[in-house]
């Protein structure tokens, strides 16, 4: 099966493409999957600018998941959760929670300072992660890399594969 078209857009007021480690990781990872990153970008910690990117990128058509790192924590300047929440049809608690749960179990309460969180806008997938390269390395290899292309497929409605899917309430998913 062919892989995605996807984009990674890091939030950064201080990361340039040369020393943006996260954005590199994730680059790393959905190409070493099989994906085609055909879209990378560093975006400054301010909500306008955040949500024109991904509705620039929503609009092109050509990409079906964005990974945003950074901007997901508590300061003040963590902007992405209000940039991005606004533009999602479709909301995916599961992603945030499971996120949390696995950064529990590596870095104890400090998991709560985390507002990662997953959703659809129209068909596009949008997955926000935390800046921190650890944080990044847990969900991809947990959650993005094992889920990302069914997701965007069955979203699609061109889910295909080895037998049903079964939804989280049981159902079978097609």
């Amino acid at each position: 099966m062919a892989g995605l078209v996807v984009a990674v857009v890091t939030v950064s007021d201080s990361r340039s493409l040369r020393d943006d480690h996260s954005g590199d990781a994730v680059c790393a990872a959905l190409q070493g999957a099989g994906h085609r990153v055909a879209h990378r970008a560093i975006v400054r910690d301010d909500a306008a600018a955040i949500a024109t990117e991904v509705r620039q990128l929503r609009q092109g058509g050509a990409v079906v998941a964005v990974v945003l790192t950074g901007g997901t924590g508590v300061t003040p300047r963590d902007v992405t959760p209000e940039a991005i929440r606004p533009l999602l049809s479709a909301d995916l608690p599961g992603f945030g929670e499971l996120f949390r749960l696995l950064s529990y179990q590596q870095v104890g309460a400090a998991a709560l300072l985390s507002r990662a969180f997953a959703g659809f806008s129209g068909p596009m997938l949008i997955i926000a992660l935390p800046g921190a390269p650890a944080a990044v390395e847990l969900a991809l290899t947990h959650l993005v890399l094992p889920q990302i292309e069914s997701l965007v497929r069955l979203h699609a409605g061109t889910a295909v594969g080895h037998g049903p899917h079964h939804a989280a309430d049981g159902h079978h998913v097609h």
